[in-house]
């Protein structure tokens, strides 16, 4: 027999005199006896933890931090400044601004190019740099981030002021590869326009090389040649292990025919040809973008190969150039390291060459580290991948040659042998690095400070510990106080300043002391109780005259029927053993036998609940009225006894599996508890009604598969969301487009996929879409952005099949006009109207949402690892497992297997809609508890919409102990960094839950970027500067 637990025991030996005290015979001694009063306090060392059921034992609560002599260090929680300045001889980090890893790799990998760094500090504007210099076109802020790179005291800097002059979505990674180019070719013609040709041809000079497509007719044997640029060589790694064979495949000889013949300028015709690239120049600098993100055709998205392939620290790429005179010998000097099993998630790191010294380095954002021997080290790098079931053992390299499964960018420099270029910092720009500089000693100084006050406040703070401390426990027979045990322990918390003391938790219905609440009380002298009211205040105060006889008294009543209870449950057991002969019996079903004490324990505790209930209200803790209410209809749909053998009817139901018979006399005791149960003789047929819909439900079955298949058949392109027209770009083949909710097409593909667990839809439900005037709530520009994920666009072809498939309950259709004369230009209207004043009410509604609220509720979710951030990140995976699982079921398209998979319009059925005409989006839908539920790491804030960032990171720094300075806070994948902001403009509305991501060492960023990756469509460097935008 297991022993039983400590506070068990002490809750048993409270009440034991119940066993033959009867309620009216109750006297003080009892009730001193049931709060513990005269229980023999602990003693220090003998009692390893607090004993929550002891109300006399302090040992425990956090005493043992101010005992004795303490480190300085322990009174703050501000880190040593010094350790964010930068070590002798190491480079310089770039912080990870959300989702911006990709960009610091390439950043950091063209720094360590000296002669691009020399040219680009040769870059000018014609305009003066006075004093009040800041960087303001993308080469100038470039130009800035290497001079701070070079010359700056910190251990990383921020790359915010590059990254907003392209104006990149920091919350969303991109495709790295795509952004080398666009940036490339970027700077190529911003740099063109300089006068000076060292500056002007950079770009060319360092990354551009030619080759030639050669085309050979096989009819007349007519070569024609077309020469073309190159930045880097994209290599495909399909089939391959070696870079060389990689480069092979790439100069391979393509043949032309078929379809895909070719125009001969001589022969006047299509003829049979062959074509293959030949290189012609290569740069100074050779990228060679290996492509591990492919399109994959059966899902439609990108996918990662982790492929192995094998790669030298020396190139010899003579064999590969057409004129093979000359060195071409290159070293290899980057290696870019995508880590990670998805394309669209995972973390992008650098390994780089330093020129000058010829030793390694890994770059990791903020972190940089020097590699031993002068080696690259890509091993640990590897070991990190996660494994997939298609990956290949990791093969063995020689000397000299690396291998691997994540690399995807390999950069190699000619090998020359002069010594390397020294690159100063122009005056202009270290004028900058110095100024920052100095900001960098200021803050240092300001930490300096704050850690100084901090150590002077604390011991303060250790001096009254120690003093109150000894003189905490009551003696016997002096006056006491009961106090919160929680209270107690922030007390004793060094990084939480105590509140005012709150006992309003712990209240029965008559204002007393509760005795079930002694668990998390504590009983402490008067003297020290003094102390504590008017140092910090608060209240009620707790003596002697707060223990509730009226508790006890009821208590005692409760516990011996319950005693009685468990010689009926005794009793029951022993009938249950007896097998029924005949019909002299009656069905109970299985989990009501299983649970009949309990069940009946709940009706003996229901009056004591209610106490406890009706002091829910005081308690600052407590549920809301409408979540006590919203938890009542819970309990109320929870079935009661034997009613889990009761069919739809109110008959018996079919399954004998989940019934069986007991005895008459079981029965009766049975019967004593629960009067209203359900009766049932073991000679009672089961429902008649039942077995005609069991039979007609495997025909329903069938039918909807049917139907499912019919229906899939027919709007194929709509359930695969496939061709789909779009408002932003108008299809030039009609001039109608029809509309219906998102929520029907997701509620129709869920039947499709799974018909015979999902209802089938039957009608449109478009009214959701219009107000109560029968005129819609959206404008045209909405519904091509913000409005997009609510409703989906119809062909009129697919139009005409949908009215023969489903009911139209209202016809939604845009239609456009064309201007006579105006080929460009078109007009919108749609059917019905839009209906301005619902709209106006909408929108505002919204703003009010927004902006208007005081004492609100937040969350923040500190991140810490994998599962609390993709759970507490994605508002919509915080569901019950249950409800998790069918939606990833239902998310996921047929033959998806890839755990990576992310379907871009998945959320679009999970908006919150504000609007009352929209209540029927969540009325069709699954009924969910609306209450968040918090979780490990994840505080609650009480905060205002007029309040600054500023103000709500103060609020975080207390409760969890990060200094401003070190919080990145982001919502919904939206980085927050405006500190003057207010909470409501940055969109912070009631229930949110805010990431807090500490400036400290994180194991795994994976999991952090698998965050950010906000699940919408792929737009890649649209809308950026990279694009002229």
């Amino acid at each position: 027999m297991a022993p039983v637990a400590p506070r068990l025991q002490l809750e048993k030996a409270a009440w034991r005199w119940t066993e033959t005290v009867p309620p009216e015979a109750v006297t003080q001694e009892h009730v001193e006896a049931a709060y513990r009063v005269r229980l023999e306090p602990c003693q220090r060392g003998a009692c390893r933890r607090n004993c929550r059921g002891n109300p006399n034992c302090l040992v425990g609560i956090g005493e043992h931090v101010w005992l004795g002599e303490i480190d300085e260090n322990s009174f703050h929680n501000i880190d040593d400044p010094n350790c964010e300045r930068r070590k002798k001889n190491a480079f310089v980090g770039l912080k990870n601004l959300g989702a911006t890893c990709y960009v610091n790799t390439f950043l950091q990998m063209w720094f360590l190019n000296l002669e691009f760094r020399q040219a680009l500090y040769l870059c000018s504007s014609n305009e003066p740099k006075d004093k009040d210099y800041e960087p303001q076109a993308v080469y100038e802020h470039l130009q800035y981030l290497f001079a701070l790179l070079q010359n700056s005291s910190r251990r990383y800097i921020d790359p915010s002021g590059f990254v907003k002059a392209l104006g990149l979505d920091t919350g969303q990674q991109q495709d790295a590869q795509e952004f080398s180019k666009l940036f490339m070719s970027l700077l190529e013609n911003t740099l063109s326009e300089q006068k000076n040709p060292d500056v002007q041809n950079i770009v060319q000079k360092q990354f551009c090389g030619e080759y030639v497509y050669v085309t050979v007719c096989n009819q007349c044997g007519r070569e024609s040649r077309l020469v073309s640029k190159f930045y880097e060589l994209e290599l495909n790694i399909q089939g391959h292990k070696q870079l060389t064979d990689c480069l092979t495949e790439f100069l391979k000889e393509e043949k032309l025919e078929g379809d895909n013949r070719y125009f001969c300028e001589t022969c006047q015709s299509k003829q049979n040809a062959r074509r293959k690239i030949r290189l012609l120049s290569l740069p100074c600098t050779l990228n060679l973008q290996l492509m591990r993100f492919v399109f994959d055709r059966q899902t439609g998205h990108k996918k990662k190969l982790n492929t192995y392939i094998g790669f030298s620290e020396l190139l010899d790429m003579k064999p590969f150039m057409e004129q093979q005179s000359g060195a071409y010998v290159y070293e290899l000097s980057a290696v870019l390291i995508h880590r990670g099993v998805s394309a669209y998630s995972g973390h992008y790191i650098a390994h780089v060459k330093d020129p000058q010294t010829g030793e390694w380095y890994k770059f990791n954002d903020e972190d940089t580290e020097k590699m031993e021997g002068k080696k690259l080290q890509l091993g640990i790098e590897e070991d990190l991948a996660e494994p997939s079931k298609s990956q290949t053992r990791k093969p063995k390299c020689g000397k000299g040659t690396h291998c691997s499964c994540n690399a995807y960018m390999l950069v190699y420099r000619q090998q020359i042998w002069e010594n390397s270029l020294t690159v100063e910092v122009p005056a202009f720009l270290q004028e900058l690095v110095e100024r920052d500089n100095c900001k960098f000693e200021e803050w240092c100084s300001e930490m300096a400070e704050m850690r100084k006050q901090s150590v002077a406040r604390g011991k303060i703070k250790h001096e009254e510990v120690k003093e109150l401390y000894q003189r905490l426990p009551a003696e016997a027979g002096s006056p006491y106080d009961f106090i919160s045990l929680e209270w107690l322990q922030k007390w004793l918390d060094k990084s939480t300043p105590p509140k005012p003391i709150d006992n309003t938790a712990c209240l029965c219905s008559h204002g007393k002391l509760h005795p079930d609440k002694i668990c998390i009380m504590k009983r402490i002298s008067e003297y020290v109780a003094d102390f504590f009211y008017r140092r910090y205040g608060g209240g009620p105060r707790l003596n002697v005259k707060a223990l509730c006889k009226d508790c006890v008294v009821e208590r005692c009543r409760i516990l011996r029927l319950k005693n009685q209870l468990n010689e009926d449950y005794k009793t029951v057991t022993n009938l249950l053993k007896i097998t029924v002969k005949g019909s002299d019996g009656f069905w109970v079903g299985k989990v009501s036998l299983r649970s009949w004490r309990q069940l009946a324990l709940e009706q003996l505790n229901e009056q004591d609940e209610d106490t406890e209930h009706s002091n829910g209200k005081l308690s600052g803790n407590a549920p809301n009225k409408d979540e006590a209410n919203e938890e009542k209809r819970e309990e109320e749909e929870e079935l009661n006894f034997n009613e889990d053998i009761v069919c739809p009817h109110g008959d018996l139901c079919i399954s004998e599996n989940e019934r069986r018979v007991v005895s008459k006399e079981a029965w009766k005791k049975l019967k004593q508890y629960f009067p209203k149960a359900p009766e049932f003789p073991n000679n009672k047929e089961y429902c008649s009604q039942c077995k005609i819909l069991e039979r007609e439900g495997e025909e329903n079955k069938a039918l909807h598969k049917m139907m499912a298949s019919e229906q899939k058949t027919s709007l194929q392109n709509l359930f695969h969301d496939k061709c789909r027209p779009c408002l932003g770009s108008w299809p030039q083949e009609t001039d109608e487009l029809y509309i219906v909710s998102q929520f029907f097409v997701e509620e129709w593909r869920k039947f499709v996929r799974r018909p015979t667990r999902c209802s089938p839809v039957s009608s449109l439900g478009n009214s959701a879409l219009l107000c109560p005037h029968g005129g819609l709530m959206f404008t045209y520009a909405s519904m091509t952005k913000e409005d997009s994920k609510l409703i989906a666009l119809i062909w009129p072809s697919e139009w005409e099949r949908i009215q023969k498939i489903f009911v139209v309950d209202h016809v939604i259709k845009i239609t456009r006009t064309r201007v006579a004369g105006e080929p460009e230009s078109a007009l919108y209207s749609s059917e019905p109207q839009l209906c301005p004043e619902c709209r106006e009410g909408l929108l505002c509604q919204q703003q009010r949402d927004l902006r208007e609220y005081t004492q609100a509720t937040i969350y923040i979710h500190k991140v810490v690892d994998n599962k609390k951030v993709m759970k507490d990140a994605a508002p919509e995976l915080n569901v019950s497992s249950s409800e998790a699982e069918e939606e990833r079921e239902e998310n996921k398209p047929e033959g998806e297997q890839d755990p990576d998979f992310n379907q871009s319009n998945g959320g679009a059925k999970r908006q919150k809609l504000s609007h009352q005409s929209y209540v029927s989006y969540q009325k069709q839908g699954i009924r969910r508890s609306t209450r968040h539920r918090k979780v490990r790491g994840e505080k609650a804030l009480l905060v205002s919409a007029n309040q600054t960032l500023k103000e709500l990171k103060i609020q975080i720094m207390h409760a969890f102990s990060v200094a401003p300075f070190d919080q990145n806070l982001s919502i919904n994948g939206k980085i927050l960094s405006d500190d003057t902001a207010t909470l409501g403009s940055l969109g912070i509305i009631p229930e949110s839950v805010i990431l807090l991501k500490a400036d400290e060492p994180i194991a795994d960023y994976e999991a952090m970027d698998d965050v950010m990756q906000v699940c919408t469509p792929e737009e890649g460097f649209k809308g950026t500067g990279l694009l002229g935008h």
